[in-house]
């Protein structure tokens, strides 16, 4: 079984890495490459460039990002955004990408994950999910949390599943940037309802939300961002703090292990 896993995430416009709070409001943080590499010394188990660009038409820029942290990196790299059919998942891959995330093409048409699936594995394609609590329920959303869906987060978990992705990437758009804590029952819910690893995405403020969504929310893995970027903690000081409470996280530096 899988340890839990602690991964940065990297939004990246225009090759530089930004942050905002809900999908708004967007501030520039640092250059992609420097990032990964200096989160993946502090102990990162995995790094998720997400391509929040307004416009995708233009793969050039990403592609280059992908390319210059693959030749440095040494732990998996997720890459989404802007994904629109299975030939785009190629150049990704070839570019050093270990894993694809598609959200909006997917809603659109479901089959490329099972094409995705059938042509690179299953442990290749992300289906990354950003859902909103309404009416009881939580609601996908796409292109970046601001168009609705009629789609229901959990019951669309479980198809993307039936139809090939290996892992889910759940994003709460209503904890994004608020630092309070991740949507526990939304993560509990689809992690119950999927035979995959779920990654909670949105909300971690403090280490006892990590420890939360792996033991409330049976997360696989908790993403993490805005707080690293502010240096208000390192990934080896939530991996300090989660082992301390019995969460068993892969150990912050090769130090530790020995």
């Amino acid at each position: 079984m899988l340890r839990p896993r602690v991964i940065v995430c990297l939004d990246v416009k225009d090759g530089r890495v930004v942050k905002g709070t809900r999908f708004r409001n967007l501030r520039d943080v640092g250059d992609p490459v420097e990032l990964a590499r200096r989160y993946e010394e502090e102990g990162a188990d995995e790094i998720v460039y997400l391509d929040v660009s307004a416009s995708k038409e233009d793969r050039g820029t990403l592609l280059d990002v992908v390319r210059r942290t693959a030749e440095t990196l040494f732990i998996p790299l997720t890459v989404g955004g802007g994904v629109r059919s299975a030939e785009d998942i190629g150049p990704l891959l070839r570019a050093g990408a270990d894993k694809i995330s598609v959200n909006s093409a997917a809603v659109r048409d479901p089959g490329l994950l099972t094409v995705g699936a059938e042509r690179f594995g299953s442990q290749c394609v992300v289906a990354s999910i950003d859902a909103a609590a309404e009416e009881g329920g939580w609601r996908c959303y796409t292109h970046g949390g601001s168009q609705r869906t009629e789609l229901d987060a959990v019951a669309w978990a479980k198809e993307c599943v039936e139809r090939g992705a290996g892992e889910i990437l759940l994003t709460s758009i209503d904890q994004d940037g608020a630092r309070s804590g991740y949507r526990l029952d939304l993560t509990r819910a689809v992690s119950d309802a999927v035979s995959v690893p779920v990654i909670a995405s949105g909300g971690a403020g403090r280490p006892e939300h990590l420890r939360d969504a792996f033991t409330e929310g049976r997360a696989s893995a908790a993403l993490v961002a805005g707080i690293l970027h502010d240096g208000l903690t390192t990934v080896g000081a939530l991996k300090h703090d989660l082992t301390g409470w019995g969460v068993k996280v892969r150990p912050a530096s090769q130090r530790e292990a020995a």
